[in-house]
């Protein structure tokens, strides 16, 4: 007799995360019918996502322990507003089988899978054991229950440098280490355990080989209460930083059809295995000869889910909902059909050429492109807080072939207006325009591999420097307007001095009297004739080439969105001149960021070289390890591990050496 399957149903959903998630279940949601809550921090009392919601509900203060992921505030916040489900985004709550089962057990539908699967699939110690049981290939390591120290250095010993450290919980490629040999390894492991905790209140590690050169492939499943399980393919994830993804794409580049039905019946077998209901992603290594291995399974709906819902036609996160509500798939794995190709790319707030150190601040104009599809929750004026991931949108592209995705993903790219917080928008484009990406080459060696060339100082700087500093001439305050036409005499130049691209420009500025503009840069004159200029735009020629740039002064700033680039410019002009104190040289050690204290690496009385690491500074789900600026004797530390710190804090002061 065949055994019925009670329904779930609800019609209230409270959205247990931020940002361009919750205004993405949120679309779904609405479309459906279905009422929506959202919750916030201190930090996000005036976000787009509070704003859209039905109703909001306050959780606590900006840190994440204290809001997002405070588990009784959520349910709590459930039951006052009337929710009856939850969806848990794709954050690391929707990877706890502790909330999954707080919301059973307050009668909550929770939309994604049981606890009991997310603990068997959500463990990546736990997942290796069910896989390597049901005979899936896996990466050789250790996940054993003994993490001492002398154990762990044992088995990566065993298991072979160089070696992966990952955390037993979550993702994100928080709590993950490439350690080379063992001399480096205690620090790592301690750097590790120390980012797990902090990220997901485990330090629990598991070892793997590290596989040379690999790429990261993931496989979409779905599985129903009625024993229903389907695959939608694969996405490949290898450009990454940090061991986190940058680009992903569908299909890979990579796999054949043939490939994909094995790794698609591997990805399905596994998920029947344990009932699993709900959205979820089998990720793999495939290495140089074509042989892949299973590396963890996310139990959740993942950041990149749009390039496998422009591939297939289908809306994830609705199928989710019909799941969560006892519905069938409704799906039959032959019928799944594949068209085009689509990429996607993570618009973070962080500056590439300063190791991809996140940042913070106020976005003061913030445009979109409107031919792609964009994920986001910001707005002009919007606030980026130092305490939450530092992905702000992801821009979609889909093309009927995969160069003609990437082609239009880097065309969204140049129409995105990002001004008032560095973003990593021009490495992106860089990424997409490189011959080994174009080519379909990346592995997960990509960034580090070539790291210069994307990285590389821009050959024009010179003269958007020029363009920068007449921009600051016509567009201050103090000066007469700018007209068009000739004037009756030319005037003197101007000296200017302006920070670009981290570096500093000293330039001379003059009117002459056709009207142009003549900017001098280090000995080289640069004409601009101005032909049009309003408040955010101007169209000029310089050396027979007229064009169009937009523009926002701010204060002593100025964002110019030129060739598709964002140049950010600092007038120093009136500005005191540089100490040493900006980079360390004056002996003290100042906070690079908003941040928790993890680690203090010296005492009261150490001697250091300059470029020792003294602190470890976790900030925006990452660790960024602050060094010495001189050498000398460490004379005070003026914080505790644990401490939340402020930018610019002083926090180790160090006495000259003699």
């Amino acid at each position: 007799m065949k055994v019925q399957m009670k329904p779930t149903p609800f019609s209230k959903i409270l959205i247990a995360n931020r940002g361009e998630i919750a205004l993405r279940i949120m679309r779904t949601a609405r479309r459906l019918g279905y009422g929506v809550v959202a919750v916030y921090s201190d930090a996000d009392r005036d976000a787009l996502h509070v704003r859209e919601a039905d109703e909001a509900i306050r959780l606590g203060e900006a840190l994440p322990s204290q809001s997002y992921l405070n588990i009784e505030a959520i349910i709590a916040a459930a039951e006052a507003s009337g929710a009856d489900a939850v969806h848990p985004g794709y954050g690391f709550l929707a990877e706890n089988e502790d909330f999954a089962q707080a919301c059973r057990d307050a009668g909550l539908v929770f939309i994604g899978p049981s606890p009991e699967s997310i603990k068997a699939m959500g463990n990546k110690a736990g997942a290796k054991e069910i896989m390597l049981a049901a005979g899936v290939p896996c990466v050789p390591g250790y996940q054993g229950a003994d993490q001492s120290d002398a154990v762990m250095l044992a088995e990566a010993g065993r298991t072979g440098f160089p070696v992966m450290i990952k955390a037993v919980a979550g993702g994100g490629g928080r709590g993950m280490r490439l350690v080379v040999d063992a001399a480096a390894f205690p620090d790592a492991l301690r750097s590790a355990r120390s980012e797990a905790q902090g990220a997901f209140g485990d330090p629990t590690v598991i070892l793997e080989r590290a596989i040379a050169d690999p790429r990261h492939l993931e496989i979409q499943v779905f599985g129903d209460r009625h024993g229903n399980a389907i695959h939608l393919g694969e996405r490949d994830c290898s450009v990454q930083r940090r061991h986190q993804k940058l680009i992903e794409e569908a299909p890979s580049p990579a796999v054949s059809p043939e490939l994909r039905a094995r790794m698609g019946a591997v990805a399905v077998a596994a998920v029947k295995s344990i009932g699993y209901e709900g959205a979820g992603t089998l990720e793999f290594l495939l290495d140089r000869s074509g042989e892949f291995y299973f590396m963890e399974m996310n139990t959740r709906l993942q950041v990149e889910h749009p390039v496998t819902e422009a591939i297939t036609g289908l809306d994830l996160v609705e199928l989710q909902l019909r799941v969560a509500g006892g519905e069938p798939l409704g799906l039959k794995q032959d019928a799944i059909e594949f068209s085009g190709h689509a990429i996607e790319v993570r618009l973070c707030s962080e500056d590439a050429g300063q190791d991809f150190m996140p940042q913070s601040g106020r976005m003061a104009l913030w445009q979109m492109p409107g031919e792609i599809r964009v994920e986001h929750a910001l707005q002009s004026g919007s606030g980026i807080p130092p305490f939450y991931d530092s992905m702000i949108a992801k821009l979609i592209s889909h093309g009927e072939s995969r160069d003609a995705a990437r082609r239009q993903l880097i065309h969204g790219l140049e129409q995105t207006a990002a001004f008032g917080v560095t973003t990593n928008q021009a490495f992106l484009a860089a990424c997409l325009a490189h011959p080994a990406f174009a080519a379909g080459e990346a592995t997960t060696a990509f960034i580090g591999q070539h790291r210069d060339a994307l990285l590389a100082p821009r050959a024009d700087a010179a003269s958007e420097a020029a363009l920068a500093a007449v921009l600051l001439y016509v567009t201050d305050p103090f000066a007469p307007p700018w007209r068009s036409g000739r004037t009756l005499a030319s005037t003197f130049p101007v000296p200017a001095r302006v920070e670009l691209d981290h570096g500093i420009h000293e330039l001379e500025v003059g009117r002459e009297r056709d009207g142009g503009y003549l900017a001098t840069v280090e000995n080289t004159a640069y004409r601009i004739e101005i032909h049009a200029l309003d408040g955010d735009s101007i169209r000029f020629s310089s050396n027979g080439l007229m064009e169009s740039a937009r523009f926002l002064r701010d204060g002593d700033r100025l964002f110019v969105l030129h060739r598709g680039i964002t140049i950010a410019v600092r007038d120093l002009t009136r500005a005191a001149p540089a100490t040493a104190a900006a980079n360390g040289g004056d002996g003290k050690v100042r906070a690079a960021m908003n941040g928790r204290v993890v680690a203090l690496l010296v005492k009261p009385g150490d001697k250091v070289e300059a470029g020792q690491p003294v602190m470890t500074l976790e900030a925006m789900k990452m660790e960024h390890v602050h060094t010495a600026g001189i050498a000398g004797t460490i004379s005070a530390i003026n914080v505790a591990e644990g401490e939340q710190v402020t930018t610019g804090k002083i926090v180790v002061e160090i006495e000259a050496a003699k």
